[in-house]
């Protein structure tokens, strides 16, 4: 028996080695891949350096250089080659890398067409080519990837038809085509993506109405294909996609109603279909979505109430449905929602008062009702929450006076109320809000003084209290705010005059029109270096005009009609290269208008009432040489002597005529 093992073991080890080569090998021993990575490098344009450690000779396995992952048995599956700025082409060496699962080179310079090389790797099950500049169409081949779970192509530059064979990747659960230039509608074929949990296809040239098959993936989660041309409604059969959470068909040409079906999707959290053309009203089953957190149906056709269900789903921190046609009161669960941050409503023809509990039970950061009809009063406790940024109510019709805690509300940035009926005072705190730059308060009725704890301010860039009925004297230091830009309180009952020392850095418009202010224009004015509008019209200024505003190197408009202005127009007025609009009609200036350009060009109204000015575009100064030529060259000296002649030479026949009779 001794004599028959070896034989035996002979036996064994042919048939293992035979079982051995029958066996599939690696296309490519760790020698080729590294050849084969050498070559992908060589067809690469590295401006960083990032692949400077992929080296044959750097004593460095490759499975260690920048960007490569093998398995354990060190066979490449992994390249990630993102973020490095690279150019240059993608080599076909790469399909020596036939274990390759997984390749990124996103964000990166990349330009051309997509190349064929890459429909080889039939192993990968993650492709991600986005944020480069490749171009033209698609190519074709991917669908045949059977692994593929992750296809992402977005931010680039592809044009033609979106690819239909990607219908057959039936592993896919990311697909992603944002951003580039496809056009055509979607592919009857994607209905075979039923593991498919993202589609995003937004910012193309899509058109066509949504096909049903694209209501048949059950599985997805995040449907975004908004920034496109898609037309007609919304199928019912959203329904079917039970386990959707976000929804994005914004800026399109979609129409129709909402369909009420939506509110079966138990899961949904956003929903985005602003700047569409959809009808109808809004369906009350949104209230059904327990899960909803964002709802955007803005810039649409939406017409009817706001339905109070919308105040159900307790987790609602956005709603935006401005620019709609709706009608009706704000429901009053929206100011108990208790996480409410953004609630927008203006652009449409609201009435009735704001919830009053609004801002008290949630961190309100945004809050816009503006150009409705709503009226009450503010309510009290908009930044109770302490989060308020943006306070807009502008052209409504809201009554009582500015809620006193807003002048405590740190956080405020903007705060515009014109337009409307508010009574009582202007609050005194504002100037000590640190972030507060827009104070919009025109076209009310408030009364008494212009607080002045506004010139504490270190962040005001825009004030208006225009159209009021304030009484008091301007605020020494008010033009003082570093940051200020624009003060207007025309159409007031202001007295006094402007303050004397000026220190105006940035302000570009001033306007003081409509008041009662008197005195001198001071000349210090002139230190506003960046001025470009001053209307100081209407008022009771007395004086001469500094020849000082002359020169300002931006002033732009200067308005001074109608004050009490004496003296003359200063020689220079004009000269300016910035001044456009001068009107200084309607004071008691005298003398010879300047004949600087713009006074050689100026419309007359914009001088009249002035009865001692002459000269220039007025009639002439009397007892003036070289009188104004008409444009012909014909000079009126020349009308009024060839007149007297003709009037003394029928004065002269006359007389003859008479003496004839009577002799």
């Amino acid at each position: 028996m001794g004599t028959k093992m070896p034989f035996f073991f002979l036996y064994l080890l042919s048939l293992y080695t035979l079982h051995r080569h029958a066996l599939p090998t690696n296309a490519a021993t760790a020698p080729d891949e590294t050849a084969a990575l050498l070559a992908i490098k060589s067809s690469l344009i590295d401006p960083l350096g990032a692949l400077q450690n992929w080296k044959s000779n750097s004593g460095m396995p490759h499975c260690n250089w920048t960007g490569v992952q093998c398995d354990t048995k060190g066979t490449v599956i992994g390249l990630n080659l993102s973020n490095y700025n690279l150019s240059g082409t993608i080599s076909d060496d790469i399909l020596l890398l036939s274990n390759l699962s997984s390749l990124k080179i996103c964000s990166n310079a990349f330009s051309d067409t997509l190349p064929a090389a890459l429909t080889g790797l039939t192993s990968l099950k993650f492709l991600d080519v986005s944020v480069n500049n490749f171009d033209g169409r698609f190519p074709v081949g991917f669908g045949s990837f059977l692994q593929l779970t992750y296809l992402n192509a977005s931010a680039n530059y592809f044009v033609g038809p979106l690819p239909a064979d990607i219908g057959s990747a039936n592993a896919l659960e990311i697909l992603d085509f944002r951003g580039g230039f496809f056009t055509g509608s979607i592919p009857a074929s994607y209905r075979g993506l039923q593991k498919l949990k993202f589609l995003g296809l937004s910012g193309n040239k899509l058109t066509g109405t949504l096909p049903k098959e694209l209501f048949e993936l059950s599985s997805l989660e995040k449907l975004i294909i908004g920034y496109n041309e898609f037309e007609g409604p919304i199928p019912a059969d959203i329904a079917n996609l039970t386990k959707l959470q976000y929804l994005d068909m914004v800026v399109g040409n979609l129409d129709g109603p909402i369909p009420p079906e939506i509110g079966q999707l138990k899961m949904l959290n956003s929903i985005f279909l602003y700047k569409n053309s959809l009808g109808g009203e809004i369906p009350k089953e949104i209230g059904n979505l327990s899960s909803l957190v964002m709802l955007d149906l803005s810039d649409n056709m939406i017409t009817g109430v706001i339905p109070p269900e919308i105040a159900l789903p307790s987790n609602l921190q956005w709603l935006n449905l401005m620019s709609n046609r709706l009608k009706g009161t704000v429901p009053n669960g929206i100011g108990d929602l208790p996480q409410l941050e953004v609630l927008l409503l203006w652009n449409n023809s609201l009435t009735g008062p704001l919830p009053v509990s609004l801002g008290k039970n949630s961190p309100l950061q945004w809050l816009d009702v503006s150009t409705n009809a709503l009226s009450g009063e503010i309510p009290a406790g908009l930044c109770e929450g302490g989060n308020l940024t943006k306070l807009i109510l502008f052209s409504n019709a809201f009554t009582g006076p500015i809620p006193v805690g807003l002048t405590t509300c740190m956080p405020l940035v903007r705060m515009r109320m014109h337009n409307n009926q508010l009574n009582g005072t202007v609050p005194g705190g504002f100037g000590k809000l640190p972030r507060l730059q827009r104070l919009e308060l025109a076209g009310n009725e408030l009364t008494g003084e212009i607080p002045d704890d506004i010139c504490l301010s270190t962040s005001l860039s825009f004030i208006d209290l225009s159209h009021n009925q304030l009484q008091s004297r301007l605020p020494s230091c008010i033009l003082s705010i570093p940051s200020l830009q624009s003060f207007m309180a025309a159409d007031n009952e202001l007295t006094g005059g402007v303050p004397g020392e000026l220190d105006c850095p940035s302000v570009s418009t001033l306007d003081l029109s409509n008041n009662r202010l008197e005195g001198t224009i001071p000349s210090s004015l002139a230190s506003c270096a960046r001025l470009v509008s001053l209307s100081l019209r209407n008022n009771h200024f007395n004086g001469s005009i500094p020849p000082s505003i002359a020169m300002m190197p931006t002033l732009s408009i200067l308005d001074l009609s109608n004050n009490f202005l004496t003296g003359s127009i200063p020689s220079n007025f004009g000269s300016s290269p910035a001044l456009e609009i001068l009107n200084l009609a309607y004071n008691n200036l005298s003398g010879p208008v300047p004949s600087t350009s713009l006074l050689r060009t100026i419309n007359p109204d914009d001088l009249a009432g002035n009865p001692g000015l002459c000269g220039g575009v007025l009639p002439p100064c009397s007892g003036a040489t070289g009188m104004l030529e008409s444009p012909s060259g014909f000079r009126w000296a020349d009308v009024r002597l060839v007149a007297a002649g003709w009037a003394i030479g029928f004065v002269i026949g006359f007389v003859i005529g008479i003496f004839k009779e009577i002799i």
